[in-house]
């Protein structure tokens, strides 16, 4: 399924079945209620504490506010929320048991606080849980087992944070996430073992952290990755068979600004559907021979020091059969030094080889 289905998706959650019945407390002050108490929209009314709501509000927004913590129990009341939205709280940590209570949550966003430490327990009785957005915070350390209560997480949002490593059974119990963001972080190292609870992920953002690797032995379970972003990671080589265990899934392919300078030839083995890729501001000069470019639609290979001889012939054929412009500059031989890889006339001499065909005999 798509993104643009799974958004869709949200709009029809908080419409779900019938709202549950308890007494209709009165509306918190400052606050605007809707829908008989359904929706209690307290956005940036100068809270210092979290308000007290009936077991009937389905949203409750509290954006824009100086909370500071989230005490347990603060939500005990509020067995009915859908909707938990807390950006911008000033919120510092979240304790254990902070949410105890609230079974039926679908979203919780914490997004753009001072988050710092998440304890262990803090996400107990989430498990319909299905949209977690932490992004925006200062978190540098995940809890082995931190999102085991939700089994239904789907989506999980911690770009811009403070991440330095991912540990084995970080992602443990969450089985059905399927995009996981990371951009932005300060990851040098995911061990072996760390995404094996999510081998289903299909999208994946790791783009501006501190890889200097491929991290092949943690990627090397996940079996349906669609996107896969590694831009502005510190990488020199790319491995061969990296992308092998997904490799008929995968779509989108992001490589930019990472001082690459090398694919070894294995690298896109088992690579099938690629479509969009894009190696713009590296230090190629040449591409490996695993790299198919049958299914590719949108090529971006700008600012690399190209090597204009026949190793990059499969890239000027595809160049000459698309419709789209790709801009890639000879850097060497000194005679092509200048000239736009689709000008050269240096490929005219190159042979093609055949290609073998499937269960010819020897």
């Amino acid at each position: 399924m798509r993104r643009a289905s799974w958004l869709l998706l949200g709009t029809f959650l908080l419409a779900l079945g019938p709202a549950v019945h308890g007494a209709p407390a009165q509306c918190p002050d400052m606050c605007h209620c809707h829908g008989d108490l359904q929706h209690v929209i307290c956005d940036g009314v100068g809270l210092k504490s979290i308000p007290r709501v009936s077991e009937v509000t389905r949203l409750l927004n509290l954006q824009r506010n100086n909370l500071g913590a989230i005490p347990t129990g603060a939500f005990g009341e509020s067995k009915g929320l859908v909707s938990l939205h807390m950006q911008h709280c000033q919120l510092r940590e979240i304790g254990s048991q902070a949410f105890k209570g609230l079974k039926k949550l679908v979203y919780l966003y914490l997004s753009n606080n001072k988050i710092s430490s998440i304890r262990p327990g803090a996400f107990e009785d989430l498990t319909e849980l299905t949209y977690l957005h932490l992004d925006g915070n200062q978190i540098g350390e995940l809890a082995s087992g931190l999102f085991s209560p939700m089994i239904n997480l789907f989506i999980l949002q911690l770009n811009d944070n403070r991440l330095r490593e991912l540990r084995p059974a970080t992602f443990a119990g969450a089985k059905d996430l399927r995009w996981l963001h990371m951009s932005g972080n300060e990851l040098t190292t995911l061990q072996p073992g760390s995404l094996d609870d999510v081998e289903n992920l299909a999208i994946l953002h790791m783009d501006g952290n501190r890889l200097s690797s491929y991290p092949l032995a943690a990627m090397s379970k996940l079996r349906v990755v669609e996107e896969l972003t590694l831009g502005k990671n510190p990488m020199r080589t790319i491995p061969d068979i990296a992308f092998q265990s997904f490799g008929r899934y995968m779509e989108k392919l992001q490589l930019d600004n990472m001082g690459l300078e090398k694919f070894s030839d294995g690298a896109f083995t088992g690579v099938t559907a690629i479509k969009s890729l894009n190696l713009e501001n590296n230090k190629l000069k040449s591409l490996p021979k695993s790299l198919d470019f049958g299914t590719v639609t949108n090529l971006k290979i700008s600012n690399n020091p190209w090597s204009c001889t026949c190793q990059l012939a499969p890239l000027r054929r595809w160049m000459d059969s698309s419709r789209n412009r790709t801009d890639a500059a000879c850097a060497s031989p000194p005679q092509q030094k200048g000239k736009q890889v689709r000008d050269s006339a240096v490929f005219a001499g190159c042979r093609v080889k055949p290609k073998k065909k499937k269960g010819a005999r020897h």
